[in-house]
């Protein structure tokens, strides 16, 4: 098999429909006449962290709270880290963004007074369920967006330091895609699948993160030679055990206390309850010998109880339905919480590509949005959209009076004979899941994971790092029988890129700012005189060079 060559222009090229995908090309369509392309390698009816839907609004302004105090909790939550301007930009948003996905059909809670039901202080409850088919069905209606479901984009095409479009591949048809845009903008979301995850072998996928988010896009910005920022700032959940549905249903919704197993509320023990501290207070007791560890439920009342079989419906049905199956609710019996595997997110933590306040990559003409966005944490859907709409309204900006550039014929090949050479190889000795296996126990046992209780050393770094380029090199040497496994390929490869920044973030950043997420064995105390900075990187001939950047203020305007 080898794949046929094809041709696709537009002005603007979005990489994911997912989230901020769809929000982006949206508000591209409704403001302007330019031709969008988006690739999504999936089906944007039910892709991306979206495909499952959520039972809540998490990053929204309610009555007695602004932009400013948004700001300033995120902050806290990130340990005085955080690019003020971008979440600055985010906060100011929310709201618009909010009732702009209401006005497309989102069922939002509202009280007596027509007001939205508030979870929490930046929090409201929806019936999301069907989220991401609302947003898909608002892109379908719009006449200059095209959409190209089951194409899997691997990576860009950069001439002389600017984006001129990207390369790709059909998974349903012998097709190898050259599309050339005058700006491109990057919503491919975080990274899963990295670590080894809580449960083993056909239960693998029940993790917290989308498990087909594999970091292309960092991936794809890291080869081309990006700035990326804050790798080293991994999010953990803390979820319900084995099923790892979300906590925060539970914890917020009824405003459940963690206990122990002596039913003591544990986390004030370990200091203020920001988000990495009810994580890191857990793993200490379990290591302590006090666990297990619960959201307190035992008592609630029975219309408490079936808001939580709803709730969990919505977003996480494995939860309601183990319940069900057992026959014990959470009226009757704690819910027994734990932490998962890393990811690299930037939605809820701060890694991925280092932007302006435009969302402008350091690669001109790229733009990135969403969960591969870096530096603005706890950004969630909304914060999503509200990047999305500001990464397409400057892409527009960008592309006034830009013409399209194209490449060689000679050059398309050569990536071409890249790709095929997958196909039509003889088999080696390893196969697609034994390279991610072993790539997965790496990480897990040298780089901070589950059975090191996330805590990392140099030397486990330095053995963690050897061992993924041998990975490296062993994935060129694949064989994909079809191009379902040509996708698989390209996500390990994937995943192997992302595993190398990751590890040298890991090294530089040479204090502990965030337990759990970030715990460096050899530096255990917080550093804000060497370290209240972010760490970024950059891979130049091979190697990842690490810049050290000083914090940007909210009120800011960072250009590169």
């Amino acid at each position: 098999m080898t794949l046929e060559p094809k041709i696709l222009k537009t002005d603007i090229l979005i990489i994911g429909g997912g989230t901020a995908g769809c929000y982006g090309a949206l508000t591209i369509a409704e403001n302007s006449s330019v031709e969008v392309i988006i690739a999504e390698k999936a089906n944007i009816k039910r892709s991306g962290c979206l495909a499952a839907g959520v039972n809540a609004i998490n990053a929204y302004i309610n009555e007695g709270e602004t932009p400013e105090s948004f700001v300033d909790y995120v902050k806290r939550d990130s340990d005085g880290l955080i690019r003020e301007d971008l979440v600055y930009t985010i906060a100011k948003r929310l709201n618009k963004v909010t009732e702009k996905i209401e006005s497309l059909g989102l069922p939002i809670l509202k009280d007596e007074n027509g007001k939205y039901v508030s979870r929490g202080k930046r929090s409201i409850k929806i019936n999301g369920e069907n989220i991401k088919p609302i947003l898909a069905k608002a892109v379908e209606e719009k006449q200059n967006i095209k959409i190209l479901n089951k194409v899997n984009i691997i990576d860009y095409i950069v001439k002389e330091q600017k984006i001129i479009g990207a390369y790709g591949f059909s998974i349903e048809e012998n097709n190898f895609y050259t599309i050339y845009a005058k700006a491109v903008i990057c919503t491919t979301g975080g990274a899963a699948g990295i670590y080894k995850s809580n449960n083993p072998g056909f239960s693998r996928h029940k993790m917290w993160y989308s498990p087909f988010n594999t970091g292309a896009g960092y991936a794809m910005g890291i080869r081309a030679g990006a700035e990326m920022t804050s790798f080293e700032m991994r999010f953990i959940a803390l979820r319900c055990k084995d099923t790892i549905a979300p906590t925060g249903t539970t914890a917020q919704g009824i405003g459940a206390r963690q206990i122990n197993g002596k039913g003591e509320d544990y986390v004030k023990k370990y200091g203020k309850p920001t988000t990495p501290m009810r994580l890191y207070s857990t793993v200490m007791e379990n290591r302590n010998g006090e666990g297990p560890c619960y959201l307190q439920t035992v008592g609630i009342t029975k219309e408490q109880e079936e808001e939580l079989y709803k709730a969990y419906l919505n977003m996480a049905p494995a939860q309601t339905l183990k319940w069900i199956e057992k026959g014990v609710g959470p009226a009757d019996e704690n819910l027994e919480i734990e932490g998962t595997e890393p990811y690299i997110v930037g939605g809820h933590t701060s890694s991925g590509y280092w932007v302006d306040t435009d969302r402008a990559t350091t690669i001109e003409g790229l733009y990135a949005a969403g969960d591969v966005a870096g530096g603005s944490p706890k950004k969630y859907v909304t914060g999503c959209f509200a990047e999305a709409e500001i990464a397409s309204i400057a892409a527009m900006e960008y592309i006034a009076g830009k013409k399209l550039e194209t490449l060689q014929d000679s050059e398309i090949d050569q990536k071409l004979r890249e790709v095929d050479s997958f196909l039509t190889r003889a088999a080696g000795p390893y196969t697609i899941e034994q390279v991610e296996e072993a790539m997965q126990k790496v990480m897990d046992e040298y780089a901070g994971g589950i059975s090191t209780g996330y805590i990392y050393s140099k030397k486990r770094l330095e053995i963690a790092k050897q061992r993924i380029d041998e990975l490296v090199d062993i994935s060129k040497t694949l064989k994909a029988q079809d191009l379902h496994q040509l996708l698989f390929i390209y996500e390990i490869i994937d995943r192997l890129d992302v595993c190398k920044a990751l590890i040298r973030h890991l090294e530089a950043r040479k204090e502990t700012r965030w337990k759990c997420y970030q715990e460096n064995a050899d530096y255990p105390e917080k550093d804000d005189a060497n370290f209240l900075k972010y760490v970024n990187s950059r891979y130049e001939n091979g190697e990842f060079k690490i810049l050290l950047r000083e914090p940007v203020e909210r009120d800011d305007i960072y250009e590169h």
